[in-house]
C-alpha cells in the first residue's frame, strides 16, 4: 500500500509538457492515454534509479572508512596469486593477505611485505616459553606446567592415544600418564584399586591394609629419642610421612606391582611410557614413579617357516623382545647368562639386547659388538635387525652374509654355549649370531635331531645340493659348448637338438623365471600358491619345450640347481650363491675354461679374505683346521664333543669333564 501511494505522489509531481496538452486535445482519447502511460513509465524508472543511487551513496558515507579499500576489479586480482618457478611450473596458489594484516605480521616477527610461505618448508615459530617447555627435563611441580610440557614434548591433547588422567588418592593429587594402546588394563586396575584405599594423610591404612600398623608407630620405631609428635609435624612440613616422602610411600607401600622405578627426569619418564609403561606424577613433587605394566600386540610362538624340523620344539621367536628373552632364558638357566639392553635410534629408540655367557664368551668380542652398536647414530631402525647388521658389520656390496640369522630358541641357545654373542632387536623375530663362518650357514637343526650317521648323511646330501646350486650349470655349459672336454663315458651329456634360443639365453631366461616365481609365491595367498606352481611348471615349462624355444636338459639341470638352492638352510646364503652361479655362468660363456677357472678362484679367494669380527669366513677350510673340519663334515655323537670350538676363543673350553 505504501509503495502505491509513493508511486502516485511521484506521478502527480511530474509536470506535463505543453506539447502533451496540445496533443491531448488533438489525438484520439485511446491513443492519448497509451502515449501518456509510456511517458510516465520512462520518467518513473529514471526517478527510481536516481533515488537508488542517492540511497547507496548515503549508506557508503555513513560507514567508517576502511584503509586500503580497493575497487572490485583490484580485489578480484588480489584474491589469488600464483607462484611460478624458473621453469614456468605452477608451485601453488594462495590468497594474498589484506593490508590490515601487516600489523599482525609485525607482531609475530614477520616484516611487512614478507612472503607468508605456507609450504612444507615453513615451520611453526615457537615462543620462548614453548621452546623452554620443549627442552625441559625437570618434572614440574604443578600439573598445569606438567601438562604444558607434555603438550610440547609428546603431543598431549593432540595425539588421541596420549592420556593424562588426574585422580586423588589419600588427599594427594595424582596424575597417570600412559599411551592408550600400551597400557595393561588388568595391572593398572589392580594398582588403582589398591590406591583407592590409601589414607596416609591421617597416618593409617584402610580396607585391604593392616589397620594396626600406622605411620605414627613407624615414626616411633624408627627414632629412639625426640618427641614423636613434634618430629611428625616437622616431617609433614618437609613433605615426609613417617620418615618417607610421598614418592617413597607410593613406591614402597601403595603401588602393588613388581616392576616399579622412580624417575627424576621427564625425558626418562617419557622413554619409559613410550616403551609401554605407565607413569604416576604427584603434584608438588619433582619425581615420578614408572610402572612397567604394558601389553603389546603379539602373535603366538609358532615354529618358523624357514627352519622347520621333523622332530623337536615347535616354538619360535616373535616380535616382542621380552618373549624372545624368556624363550632363551628358559633353555639356558645359567646365572652367568647376561642380557644387556641398549637403545639405538634417535627417534625410534629401538631396544637392542646383547646376550652372552660371561664365563664362556670372549669379552673382547662382547666389547667390540657393544662399541659398534653404541656408535650407531641414526634416526631409527624401522627394519630392525637388518639395518642394525649393515650398521655394525659394514660389508658393503658383499652378497654373502657375515652374520647368521635364526628364529629358533634352541639354535640360539646352542650358539650361546659355543661362545657366540647374540643380538636381539625389538619388533623382529630374527636373531643375529656373531661371529659366523660360511659353514655355519650350511648346518641345520634337523641334523642334530637324528642319529649321528643319519645326521651325517643329511649333511653330505645338503653339501652336494649347495655345490650343485653353484657349479652345476657353468660346468654343464662348458661341457656342451666344448665337446672335447667331455670325459669318457659321458658322451651322452648335452642336448640332442638345439633350441631356437641360444643355450646362454635359455639359462638366463629360466633363472629370471625362477626368481619371478619365487617372488610371486611370496605375494600369493597360500590357497593359490599351488595353482600358481602348476601353471608355471606345467604350462609354461612344457609349452616352452614343445615349441622348441627351450631344450629339455636345460630345464632339468636348472631344476636340480634350484632344488639345491632351496635346500640351503640359510636364505641369505642361497641368494648369494645364486648371484655367484650367474657370474660363473657368464664368465664360462664368454671366456670358456680360463674364465671359469679364474672366476672360481676369485670366488674362493674373495670369501677367504672376508672376516666377521676378526674371524676368518672360510674357517676351518682356510686357514685349515683338521679337527674342526672333521666336525663340520661329520655329525659326531653328543658325548664325544668334549670341548668347544677354538673359533670363538672361549674362556671355558670344556663342555664336560675330560676323562
Amino acid at each position: 500500500m505504501q509503495k502505491q501511494l509513493k508511486r502516485a505522489k511521484l506521478i502527480k509531481s511530474i509536470p506535463l509538457r505543453r506539447e502533451d496538452h496540445v496533443e491531448a486535445h488533438t489525438e484520439p482519447e485511446e491513443e492519448r492515454d497509451e502515449h501518456l502511460k509510456e511517458q510516465l513509465k520512462e520518467e518513473l524508472e529514471a526517478k527510481l534509479e536516481e533515488i537508488k543511487e542517492q540511497s547507496l551513496a548515503a549508506k557508503q558515507a555513513a560507514k567508517p572508512a576502511r584503509p586500503g579499500l580497493k575497487s572490485p576489479g583490484a580485489q578480484k586480482k588480489d584474491l589469488e596469486k600464483l607462484e611460478i618457478d624458473t621453469e614456468g611450473n605452477i608451485i601453488h596458489a594462495h590468497r594474498r593477505e589484506p593490508e590490515k594484516k601487516e600489523v599482525k605480521k609485525e607482531s609475530r616477527g614477520i616484516k611487512p611485505g614478507e612472503k607468508n610461505d605456507k609450504s612444507l618448508k615453513a615451520q611453526k615459530r615457537l615462543t620462548p616459553r614453548e621452546e623452554e617447555l620443549k627442552e625441559a627435563d625437570a618434572i614440574p611441580k604443578t600439573f598445569d606446567e606438567l601438562k604444558r610440557a607434555l603438550e610440547e614434548q609428546v603431543g598431549l591433547n593432540k595425539s588421541f592415544d596420549v592420556v593424562f588422567r588426574e585422580m586423588v588418592f589419600g588427599g594427594q593429587k595424582t596424575g597417570i600418564f600412559y599411551f592408550n594402546g600400551f597400557a595393561k588394563d588388568t595391572a593398572l586396575i589392580s594398582v588403582l584399586e589398591r590406591l583407592s584405599y590409601a589414607d596416609y594423610g591421617q597416618g593409617r591404612r584402610h580396607g585391604g591394609f593392616d589397620e594396626r600398623e600406622n605411620l605414627e608407630e613407624r615414626r616411633r620405631a624408627g627414632k629412639e629419642t625426640g618427641d614423636a609428635q613434634g618430629q611428625g609435624d616437622a616431617e609433614k612440613k618437609d613433605g615426609k610421612l613417617g620418615g618417607l616422602t610421598v614418592i617413597d610411600l607410593f613406591d614402597e607401600a601403595l603401588i602393588p606391582h613388581i616392576q616399579v622405578e622412580k624417575a627424576a627426569k621427564l625425558s626418562k619418564v617419557i622413554d619409559a611410557v613410550s616403551a609401554g609403561g605407565s607413569a604416576f606424577f604427584f603434584e608438588g613433587h619433582p619425581e615420578a614413579i614408572c610402572v612397567d605394566a604394558k601389553s603389546f600386540p603379539a602373535r603366538s610362538t609358532e615354529e618358523p617357516d624357514l627352519e622347520r624340523v621333523v622332530r623337536g620344539s615347535r616354538d619360535g621367536f616373535v616380535e616382542t623382545l621380552m618373549t624372545n628373552v624368556t624363550l632363551v632364558r628358559r633353555r639356558v638357566r645359567d646365572p652367568r647368562l647376561k642380557l644387556e639392553l641398549t637403545k639405538v635410534g634417535q627417534r625410534t629408540k629401538s631396544d637392542v639386547c646383547i646376550a652372552y655367557i660371561s664365563d664362556i664368551c670372549d669379552m673382547d668380542l662382547v666389547e667390540a659388538v657393544k662399541d659398534k652398536i653404541q656408535a650407531v647414530e641414526v634416526d631409527g631402525l624401522p627394519l630392525a635387525e637388518k639395518q642394525l647388521e649393515e650398521a655394525i658389520v659394514g660389508r658393503g656390496w658383499n652378497p654373502y652374509p657375515m652374520v647368521r640369522y635364526s628364529e629358533r630358541p634352541d639354535v640360539v641357545s646352542a650358539h650361546l654355549l659355543e661362545g657366540h654373542v647374540i643380538v636381539m632387536v625389538d619388533t623382529s623375530p630374527s636373531v643375529m649370531i656373531i661371529p659366523t663362518t660360511f659353514f655355519h650357514h650350511v648346518q641345520h637343526a634337523e641334523e642334530y635331531r637324528q642319529t649321528p650317521i643319519v645326521g651325517s648323511y643329511l649333511r653330505w646330501v645338503r653339501f652336494l645340493g649347495i655345490a650343485a646350486s653353484i657349479f652345476l650349470l657353468p660346468l654343464w655349459y662348458l661341457v656342451v659348448s666344448s665337446p672335447e672336454l667331455k670325459p669318457v663315458g659321458l658322451e651322452f651329456v648335452g642336448p640332442q637338438q638345439e633350441g631356437l634360443i641360444p643355450l646362454l639365453g635359455q639359462f638366463l631366461i629360466a633363472e629370471l623365471g625362477i626368481d619371478l616365481m619365487r617372488m610371486a609365491a611370496v605375494h600369493t595367498p597360500t590357497p593359490l600358491a599351488t595353482a600358481m606352481g602348476l601353471v608355471a611348471a606345467i604350462l609354461i615349462g612344457d609349452i616352452a619345450v614343445k615349441t622348441g624355444l627351450f631344450v629339455n636338459e636345460v630345464i632339468m639341470y636348472l631344476a636340480v640347481a634350484a632344488v639345491g638352492t632351496f635346500a640351503t638352510p640359510s636364505y641369505e646364503l642361497s641368494l648369494a650363491n645364486r648371484i655367484s652361479r650367474l657370474g660363473l655362468l657368464l664368465t664360462a660363456a664368454l671366456f670358456r675354461v680360463p674364465g671359469f677357472v679364474l672366476a672360481s678362484t676369485f670366488l674362493v679367494v674373495f670369501l677367504s679374505v672376508q672376516r666377521s669380527y676378526n674371524t676368518p669366513y672360510m674357517w676351518p677350510f682356510i686357514p685349515f683346521n683338521l679337527k674342526a673340519m672333521v666336525d663340520i663334515m661329520v655329525r659326531r655323537p653328543f658325548l664325544s664333543m668334549k670341548t668347544r670350538m677354538s673359533l670363538t676363543k672361549t674362556t671355558d673350553r670344556t663342555r664336560q669333564p675330560v676323562r
